[in-house]
């Protein structure tokens, strides 16, 4: 099959950019003529403040990429679709952001220039953002009721799309998103307790930061805490909230983007990875923690509870709620608790998901 997959690449970092690149060197390998059309520019800085792209890959880059698509050149969308409705038997459009939209909505209309349009389908990370704003909705409803398919990553978003698209429920499917790490394994540091532990990644509000270090000024006195990743809206009402609570010694606050070389140290300077997020759809970090031997403290939201085994290689607690976070805390610090579950932790194997994930979406 003769397969257009469209979405971010590298320079661009993260993990939709390590999906769609993950992706496009699966279908190639299943067989299918696979090309990558990707962005020169994805987003307006206003809307995307932090960094967008990175010098190094983080996986290896697909040859047969194109990178022709920007969202200040609405000349060329209809264009790529065009060129794309002769090219190609399946379109893949990788939704990421509604800021993506626009675009795609131009080049689906270029598509059905052709005389017969290629299937399209829409993958969706997030049907719509955690925080939302009040045209994200109309976009994402315009954008699913033009493709023939969409592709989600857990029931939960299933339904969400389903009420979007009403009438066309039975065209909404859903498959568990597949492990695309960056390449940063290797020998685990010794299981030593260092009473510290890691949030890792975007802080954004939803993410659940605020709650996580309000529950450590309430749980186990002399465990620290390490915060990587950018700051949505910079870290000064963070930083304010850990010093009002008698906690400035004890968070540690390092912004800007990880650079996946630079992953490793951080496990190795924790016992677990949290994530206290008050929603969750999908996410990597589960898996990118027990490639580190760490395992999971976790709310129960989203796909967590199905990634993290409550009292085997985790722990799991309630959303939105700093006293049970506090007393997860507190239970994961019992004597001998860290290394009983960092024993257990497995790396998981991508193959399976990867299977399943491609008879999905072909």
């Amino acid at each position: 099959m003769r397969i257009a997959l469209i979405g971010p690449t590298h320079p661009y970092k993260g993990g939709g950019a390590r999906h769609t690149t993950e992706l496009a060197h699966r279908l190639a390998a299943a067989g299918h003529d696979t090309v990558l059309e990707s962005w020169r520019a994805q987003y307006p800085r206003s809307l995307y403040p932090g960094q967008q792209t990175v010098a190094a890959p983080e996986a290896p880059p697909y040859p047969r990429t194109r990178c022709e698509l920007a969202w200040n050149r609405p000349d060329g969308w209809w264009r790529t679709g065009r060129r794309i409705a002769d090219e190609a038997d399946l379109v893949i459009l990788t939704l990421v952001s509604p800021v993506q939209v626009p675009p795609y909505l131009g080049l689906l209309h270029g598509l059905r220039t052709a005389h017969r349009p290629p299937t399209t389908v829409a993958v969706c990370h997030n049907v719509l953002p955690h925080e939302r704003r009040m045209f994200d909705v109309p976009l994402v409803r315009a954008l699913l009721r033009r493709v023939d398919t969409v592709l989600t990553h857990s029931p939960d978003e299933q339904s969400h799309a389903r009420q979007l698209l009403g009438g066309r429920a039975e065209s909404v499917h859903h498959a568990d998103l597949p492990p695309h790490l960056p390449d940063t394994h290797r020998a685990p540091a010794p299981r030593t307790v260092l009473r510290r532990l890691l949030f890792l990644g975007m802080v954004r509000p939803y993410k659940g930061v605020d709650l996580l270090v309000q529950a450590l000024a309430a749980g186990p006195a002399d465990v620290c805490l390490t915060v990587a990743g950018e700051f949505w809206g910079g870290s000064t009402y963070l930083r304010r909230l850990a010093e009002g609570l008698d906690l400035g010694d004890r968070v540690e606050f390092r912004a800007g983007y990880v650079p996946a070389a630079e992953v490793p140290h951080l496990f190795d300077q924790a016992d677990a990875l949290v994530l206290p997020y008050r929603s969750a759809t999908a996410t990597q970090n589960v898996w990118w923690a027990f490639e580190h031997n760490r395992p999971v403290i976790a709310t129960r939201t989203g796909t967590l509870p199905r990634h993290v085994r409550d009292g085997v290689d985790g722990l799991i607690c309630e959303p939105n709620n700093v006293t049970d976070l506090a007393r997860t805390l507190n239970r994961f610090y019992e004597p001998g608790e860290p290394q009983r579950l960092a024993a257990a932790v497995r790396r998981v194997d991508p193959e399976v998901y990867w299977q399943r994930y491609l008879s999905a979406l072909i």
